[in-house]
């Protein structure tokens, strides 16, 4: 059984007590909205670790990409990366690995993970056809529903599918002007596959299949926004909304079954757009978790995009998303490494926070509170407890004055605290 069925059936269980735990919230609070679909609980039957919920009522959850990629592989990086991003506070990593031994990457990282664990199925898929020296449309529908039905197996919690790439979607993009086409791997993917073989996206089309293997395992389904907009001039055009109406469609039959699910979103988005954007997902997908990348704001900086998205991110999550995929400084330019991990997951959890002091402010302010106290008292010690990054406010503290010093370099014995106080 799906956590959303034992919730439905009013039973608390041990992952639900958790997750309450973990957000300081009544338990009664994550079953109502397990039932009603506002919440999910991604944790497979298969993987063990504290479990933690996303949805309505809740702190806004982190997300942090890591993997390899055809030009770069290191397993042993990528672990670090992992680690990395649970010692600065993500609530879920995905593997989006593209190079190398998929299969032993994923299994690695499910092993070490005690966090969330996401993956795109189809980059497997792909990925092997094309070590057989074969094209995308040489994928068959039972290739992509056996690789799903691994990875649920092994344990993975949640799963990007793109079921809105379908030929209605696909019609409505080309109808519109888009600078930049498609931005996502997998929507990029299936429109190939469907443009090559005339057929419909097996992920639509066999949509009961895949609810099948979710419910089996309890493996929650992410909709992917494979027509999602890469730039700002994109930004919700008919494509992009054509695909949020399927989704919406695909989230009702998800709920009638049980299933767990959370839809996915955009992407490149102008500040005075956010809002429509988080409304207008909620509205059309029956209020499901909404986990959005970034959103970034601008288009003009690349190595510096984890600010981008920040941005976007804390005005998401103040408007009601859920969910933040983080953006590291390497968006747009290379493959992650480690600095750019603990860059990408600060930013975002930075963002999740302002959000969050918006939406639930009476639990997130208190560590505001207690660091405002700490400044007031000159009390560093405390400042570095409940800085964001204790490791760096401290360093940047002791480098630059006399350790041990009530006051730093930047007003000396001008300090308006001290003064006030006098």
């Amino acid at each position: 059984m799906t956590q959303k069925q034992y919730a439905r059936q009013g039973k608390i269980t041990a992952e639900m007590l958790e997750a309450a735990l973990y957000d300081q919230v009544d338990p009664q609070l994550i079953r109502e909205g397990l039932a009603k679909g506002t919440i999910v609980v991604p944790k497979s039957i298969n993987h063990n670790f504290p479990a933690r919920a996303i949805g309505e009522g809740l702190s806004t959850k982190i997300n942090a990409n890591i993997g390899t990629s055809e030009e770069r592989c290191n397993l042993p990086e990528e672990m670090e990366k992992l680690q990395c991003a649970v010692n600065y506070g993500a609530d879920s990593v995905m593997d989006l690995s593209t190079g190398g031994d998929l299969r032993k990457i994923r299994k690695n990282m499910l092993a070490k993970s005690p966090i969330m664990l996401g993956t795109v199925p189809i980059y497997s898929v792909i990925c092997d056809l094309f070590r057989q020296k074969k094209e995308i449309s040489d994928m068959t529908s039972e290739m992509l529903f056996r690789e799903i039905e691994l990875q649920a197996q092994e344990g993975v919690d949640f799963i990007t599918v793109h079921c809105g790439v379908t030929k209605e979607s696909i019609r409505h993009l080309q109808n519109s002007e888009r600078v930049l086409g498609i931005v996502s791997r997998g929507g990029s993917l299936l429109k190939k596959w469907i443009e090559e073989t005339s057929q419909e996206n097996p992920l639509y089309e066999n949509y009961d299949r895949l609810l099948d293997i979710a419910e089996k395992y309890d493996v929650s389904l992410s909709l992917g926004d494979g027509l999602r907009p890469g730039a700002q001039y994109d930004a919700t055009d008919s494509g992009q909304i054509a695909e949020l109406l399927i989704l919406g469609e695909l989230v009702k039959l998800a709920d009638k079954r049980g299933i767990q699910v959370m839809v996915e979103g955009p992407g490149h988005i102008p500040l005075n757009e956010i809002e429509m954007n988080v409304k207008l997902q909620k509205k059309i997908c029956h209020n499901a978790p909404f986990y959005v990348l970034g959103p970034l704001v601008t288009d003009i900086a690349p190595g510096y995009d984890h600010i981008t998205g920040a941005i976007g991110g804390a005005l998401a999550a103040s408007y009601g998303a859920d969910f933040l995929c983080y953006v590291t400084p390497a968006e747009h330019l290379c493959l992650p490494d480690l600095n750019d991990v603990k860059q990408g997951v600060i930013a975002s959890k930075l963002a999740a926070h302002c959000g969050d002091l918006i939406k639930r402010r009476g639990v997130t302010a208190v560590r505001d509170q207690k660091i405002s106290e700490a400044r007031r008292d000159l009390n560093w010690e405390k400042i570095f407890q409940y800085a964001l990054d204790p490791e760096l406010a401290r360093k940047r503290k002791d480098d630059s004055v006399v350790k041990g010093s009530d006051h730093c370099t930047m007003c000396g014995s001008l300090c308006a605290i001290k003064t006030d106080k006098k």
